[in-house]
């Protein structure tokens, strides 16, 4: 663990950028356990709220343009995402401005929340505002929240406290490692056989050619 914390202290540059893919997506625990290494001085908070904030802001305004644009064709697709779209849908209806501020917090609903608003008569402009808004105070309230924490479990727990915020952290970077370079195994697998099957191809061209050129 120490050998991980290490690295994320030196190479911390990189690690506001995947606090940015991963809020991208989702990531509130993440971003509460990486309020708790401010606390213990591996990285600035100032840099994981606004990493946390633009990921998330980006996040839920593709999906937004995701629903406005596909989304008809994504519920065909998968209709088991109906449910959860019809539920955000229909609280976005009768709480337009709250539910923009605050369906990040909703379980269960986040991740149809924006594809439901966009599959919506919501204006753009009003969305992109309300989820600029939505996200700073979302980012504020996770990396906040583990920086105060964290200092008051390990005031209470000490020692255990302070591993396990650091070993769980520290954890989430090896996952992203191990995915990335499962990720680019796979991808340079895939392009060794298309190069095997192109060079089949072409072995089989030349032979038809041979083939034609030898017949009288």
């Amino acid at each position: 663990m120490d050998d991980v914390l290490y690295y994320i202290s030196k190479y911390e540059h990189l690690f506001y950028l995947l606090t940015f893919l991963w809020t991208y997506i989702e990531g509130e625990t993440f971003v509460i356990f990486a309020g708790y290494a401010c606390h213990e001085g591996y990285l600035d908070i100032r840099w994981l709220i606004a990493a946390a904030w633009l990921g998330s802001f980006a996040g839920d305004q593709t999906w937004f343009f995701i629903g406005r644009r596909f989304g008809g064709r994504l519920l065909q697709r998968f209709p088991k995402w109906k449910p959860g779209v019809d539920t955000a849908m229909h609280l976005a209806e009768k709480h337009n401005t709250w539910f923009i501020l605050t369906f990040r917090f909703i379980y269960g609903i986040r991740n149809f929340s924006s594809v439901a608003l966009g599959m919506s008569r919501l204006p753009w402009g009003r969305f992109l505002v309300l989820n600029f808004i939505a996200a700073g105070f979302w980012a504020n309230s996770f990396a906040w929240g583990g920086y105060v924490l964290g200092g008051m479990f390990e005031n209470l727990l000490g020692s255990i406290a302070k591993g396990f915020g650091l070993g769980m952290l520290a954890l989430f970077v090896v996952v992203v490692w191990f995915v990335v370079r499962r990720h680019n195994r796979q991808k340079v697998k895939a392009e060794a056989m298309a190069a095997d099957v192109e060079a089949a191809a072409a072995q089989r061209t030349l032979a038809r050619e041979a083939e034609r050129e030898s017949v009288p």
